[in-house]
């Protein structure tokens, strides 16, 4: 990889950390969970993404830590995605039961 390119990415990760960090600190605490379950369950697409990596890995002929990784990502990406449903589902339970105890 050459040095430029090496910088321009790390520079772009830099800036993806500092925005996410600042967009966080922006969401007030009682929409924090909702907010970050519906963004884990609808990253799905990340699975996709580390699918196809996985694949380009194994089937390019690259080295052994590129197949390595990329069965990482997608175990990676799978359980965020079971992660953000399940806490999506037990928000939901919780609700509906403080709505049965108070038409009660």
């Amino acid at each position: 990889m050459e040095p430029v390119t090496l910088i321009s990415s790390l520079t772009m990760f830099a800036l993806a950390i500092f925005l996410g960090f600042e967009l966080i600190n922006k969401v007030p605490p009682t929409l924090h969970t909702p907010l970050m379950s519906g963004a884990n369950a609808i990253s799905g697409i990340s699975v996709v993404g580390a699918i196809i990596a996985a694949n380009v890995a194994f089937d390019g002929g690259h080295t052994r830590l590129s197949g390595v990784l990329g069965f990482a990502a997608v175990v990676l990406a799978t359980i965020n995605v079971v992660g953000g449903f399940a806490v999506t589902h037990r928000m939901l339970m919780m609700i509906a039961g403080r709505s049965r105890r108070s038409s009660e």
